[in-house]
């Protein structure tokens, strides 16, 4: 069996932002990503901001789904070259790669039956049920007037829709996707979840922490 990695980069990409965190140290550090940031681009960024740091593995919540510790698909809101990139190589050390919502889910989940729905530039979505965890893809499903969900919970929609028509359809979607999917609770996490004045029935406020904590327990049947 092998000896679970003591110290673990944990990266989170997001559409605006890559946050990563010190191992050992609580610390957690950000660039800025946006639509022309490769893969190549956020491993250099992270290296630069982490030198001199020690780790030995890496743990990268990735926005587009991944199979194999791999990108299947390329990001919609970030540049290119993520599907085949070499991130062990790269880092040098054991990297595993997991869906980013799946990673802040797996974070957040606090027994029983959860769904993560993450409210940020996109729509992220995870299930977690007792310590396995199921990356979901909801946020290009039909949702209403032939849009998707995405389109009206997603940052463009809290933009085109205004704070109060978007907080309502936070509201619906969770309540139809929490009695959809049979779970016991709803985390809300993400960047735009702050702006919910109150929560909907079932559901909590996820912590920024949670991505840092599913990073971590990705590697602890290791």
């Amino acid at each position: 069996m092998k000896s679970k990695p003591k110290k673990i980069l944990v990266i989170d990409v997001g559409g605006t932002h890559v946050k990563f965190h010190a191992p050992g140290t609580g610390q957690v550090l950000k660039f800025l990503s946006g639509p022309a940031m490769t893969a190549a681009d956020m491993v250099a960024g992270v290296k630069k901001a982490a030198a001199g740091w020690h780790y030995d593995a890496v743990s990268i919540g990735y926005p587009g789904p991944v199979k194999d510790d791999q990108p299947t698909r390329e990001p919609h809101n970030l540049g290119g070259g993520w599907v085949k990139f070499n991130f062990k190589k790269a880092f040098g050390c054991p990297v595993k790669i997991i869906n980013d919502a799946a990673m802040q889910a797996l974070g957040g989940h606090t027994g029983g039956r959860m769904l993560f729905l993450g409210l940020g530039t996109g729509l992220g979505s995870a299930l977690v049920v007792g310590r396995t965890v199921l990356p979901l893809e909801l946020a290009h499903l039909p949702y209403k007037k032939d849009r998707s969900y995405e389109e009206y919970l997603g940052t463009l929609a809290l933009k085109r829709l205004g704070k109060k028509k978007w907080r309502h359809h936070v509201d619906t979607v969770v309540t139809l996707l929490k009695n959809a999917l049979l779970v016991d609770y709803v985390v809300l996490g993400g960047g735009n979840a702050r702006l919910i004045e109150k929560l909907p029935a079932g559901a909590v406020l996820g912590k920024n922490s949670n991505a840092i904590l599913g990073g971590q327990r990705l590697w602890r049947d290791e």
